[in-house]
């Protein structure tokens, strides 16, 4: 049976809060926000940084609910800076079937880190 890597969750203009080298390393998002974009704590990510055009992959750690922070941790603190706007992506297999009629959930945020779109 085929398999398909789609994207399954998505945080969109997100702001960069801190960075901190002296960190284990990831990224740190504010837990409401990974589950409002059904990012699980601990899964692997994607982040892509528009105001630099950087990009890694690293994993979520849930930071404090309704912070809006959102961290750059450890080695990934050389991939942006505070006030840097990023999209953080997060990928699922499915198979051929289910991907037909899969919709990944994608929230947009603002530059207070607010929802202001949210869809699927």
């Amino acid at each position: 049976m085929m398999q398909k890597i789609l994207l399954s969750g998505k945080i969109h203009t997100a702001r960069v809060t801190h960075a901190e080298l002296d960190y284990e390393g990831s990224l740190e998002i504010d837990a409401e926000l990974l589950e409002k974009a059904r990012i699980e704590p601990y899964e692997k990510i994607l982040v892509v940084n528009k105001s630099n055009g950087e990009r890694l992959e690293t994993y979520a750690i849930p930071g404090a609910a309704g912070s809006k922070r959102f961290c750059l941790n450890g080695p990934a603190a050389h991939k942006g800076k505070a006030g840097d706007t990023i999209t953080i992506m997060a990928f699922s297999i499915f198979s051929e079937e289910e991907a037909f009629s899969h919709k990944p959930r994608v929230i947009v945020l603002d530059e207070n880190n607010e929802i202001v779109a949210q869809r699927n």
